[in-house]
């Protein structure tokens, strides 16, 4: 059960941000009223929120997944693998060692990227991406076996359409995954019941279980009606502004 998110709302030149995709400019304001309902939502499910301020020396830095990999057993600093993005570590680490007093720290020539890491009911799959590479992906899985958990590997620098391992799966619990098709065959993915997403819906599996409720991206009805039809209680979230610059639900909190 998680009772706790960090958050932090896009600052005022989030539109200067990296992007890979070409879907506009983000719209500042509106921005900032999706984050709020993103917030609002998180409080609806009982969580509560450690709100940091807007930072615009970094524009990526409402992703606030990309800086850490919280654990029920411990906390990991990452280095994000965008050069423009790894100050952003600094600006979270106190915050994270109120709750967190030793935390442990992923060390160059590794990179790691929070959105690489995927936590399957304490098995972690770990990507390998253009922004987490293979010697910051094995030093997590150092530090996670050190903690007792397992983890597997799966390399997406291949894929265009995936940035990040998260932007194509996500952990539904109950044994479920949801994954876009150039995911699916994957070995790693074998004895998972996977709900696929459809053709055009892609950016739906990224959603977050949040204790009893699944917080999916609106505007995805077919993914939505899957979902429901396995019982879960789905909650929707406007996210146009973020999906413009690489960004999706899971990105915009530390969950734990």
């Amino acid at each position: 059960m998680f009772t706790r998110a960090i958050v932090r709302p896009p600052g005022p030149h989030f539109q200067d941000g990296l992007t890979t995709v070409n879907l506009g400019i983000p719209d500042v304001a509106l921005a900032l009223k999706q984050h709020e309902q993103y917030c609002q939502t998180l409080l609806q499910c009982g969580l509560n929120l450690i709100r940091l301020p807007a930072n615009d020396g970094f524009p990526d830095s409402t992703f606030v997944e990309d800086v850490a990999v919280i654990t029920p057993r411990g906390c990991i600093l990452t280095l994000p693998g965008a050069a423009s993005r790894a100050g952003e570590v600094a600006t979270i680490k106190e915050t994270l060692t109120d709750y967190f007093p030793d935390l442990f720290q992923i060390e160059a020539p590794g990179t790691l990227d929070g959105g690489d890491i995927c936590d399957a009911d304490g098995h972690y799959f770990i990507g390998i991406s253009k922004r987490t590479n293979e010697a910051g992906a094995q030093q997590l899985a150092d530090i996670l076996l050190g903690m007792g958990y397992s983890t597997s590997m799966i390399d997406v620098r291949d894929i265009p359409t995936i940035l990040h391992l998260k932007t194509g799966m996500t952990w539904l619990g109950d044994g479920r995954l949801a994954v876009n098709e150039v995911l699916a065959g994957h070995p790693a993915l074998q004895g998972y019941e996977l709900i696929h997403t459809a053709v055009g819906e892609e950016y739906a599996a990224n959603c977050i279980r949040v204790n009893d409720d699944l917080i999916i991206a609106a505007g995805f009805p077919v993914f939505e009606k899957a979902v429901l039809a396995l019982g879960y209680r789905v909650i929707l979230v406007g996210m146009s502004e973020f999906s413009k610059q690489d960004g999706g639900l899971s990105c915009l909190s530390l969950r734990f």
